[in-house]
């Protein structure tokens, strides 16, 4: 099976423009992980990012909360996967393997040995020996998918645990153990604590949910934690297409695999990042966010870090090169 459609442009890029924490059903037959299958290994984007990140930050990109089990979560993580894109993960007893890399781990963590070896991805064999062998399965199921994870619990409304190593400009290891509020945040213009529960509730229930997102950025990176993401503001001389070509289209969707009992859900967050020119060459999708991004709140506009550059973004959307 292919990978799930990462981002409804034309459900979620609305005017007016309203940052909110809607949720819609996903519909059935519909894939939820995106292998990381590239024709070319210069081309894994996903693949190189994450592995980047963890070998370099996984204190901050893997985060548990003291005397969490996350182990049923995922295990159920791992036979969704396994059924839903056989071709890129499998669950054998004890064994989890990712084909596309051609690395092995037993549940508990151990590294295995293939024979004969197939691993055409080498660093994700020393990504993994690096780290602690709890970690293992998760992120050989990490490195297995385009898509970051996260559980919530239902019980306390918390994100115990996360392997997040795509973060869009928010902090990890300062998320965990904390409300899914918080979590919702970067794509909700209000605060959405009273609605919380009942957000939780329903991605926690009998089915599956997602939900998207979208900013212009001038950040190029997949990887946007906040500690490495450039603070200086727009170029103030930068018009037109040359601004275009220097501005990143980012998107994120969110899915929810429901784990209903044990009162939690997985949450699977696939970011793409692509340059604003290349992802809006359609006329009709310049016109749907030039009409979104004019209608931002100024709240919302200073959040995203747009107040300074509107105007001329607008300008482009407009159909005003040059």
């Amino acid at each position: 099976m292919i990978g799930a459609m990462p981002f409804d442009f034309d459900a979620a890029v609305t005017a007016p423009f309203r940052m909110e924490a809607g949720l819609r059903r996903i519909a059935p037959g519909t894939t939820q992980l995106t292998p990381n299958i590239a024709p070319e290994r210069g081309t894994a984007v996903h693949l190189r990012e994450k592995l980047a990140v963890f070998q370099a930050y996984p204190w901050q990109a893997l985060r548990a909360r003291d005397g969490f089990d996350a182990c049923p979560a995922l295990d159920a993580l791992a036979s969704h996967a396994a059924a839903e894109q056989p071709q890129a993960f499998v669950v054998d007893g004890t064994m989890w393997h990712a084909p596309i890399l051609g690395w092995a781990v037993q549940r508990d963590g151990r590294l295995i040995e293939l024979d004969p070896p197939r691993t055409p991805w080498p660093e994700a064999g020393d990504c993994l020996h690096a780290l602690p062998d709890a970690w293992r399965p998760a992120v050989l199921l990490s490195l297995a998918f385009a898509e970051d994870f996260a559980i919530l619990d239902l019980t306390d409304e918390t994100l115990p645990w996360l392997a997040v190593a795509l973060p869009s400009h928010w902090a990890p290891e300062h998320t965990v153990g904390r409300p899914f509020a918080e979590l919702q945040a970067p794509l909700a213009e209000r605060p959405i604590t009273g609605t919380a529960p009942h957000l939780s509730g329903l991605v926690t229930g009998g089915h599956r949910w997602e939900r998207f997102g979208w900013t212009i950025t001038r950040h190029p990176r997949l990887h946007a934690h906040p500690d490495r993401v450039d603070p200086s503001p727009w170029p103030a001389h930068l018009q037109g297409d040359a601004l275009a070509a220097q501005a990143w289209w980012r998107t994120e969707h969110q899915t929810f695999i429901p784990l209903e009992h044990q009162s939690q859900a997985v949450c699977t967050i696939h970011v793409q990042v692509k340059r604003l020119d290349v992802a809006l060459q359609d006329r009709e999708r310049k016109r749907r966010v030039h009409d979104a991004l004019a209608s931002m709140s100024d709240a919302a506009l200073q959040y995203q870090g747009l107040s300074a550059t509107r105007e001329r973004l607008l300008h482009w959307l407009s159909g005003h090169g040059g």
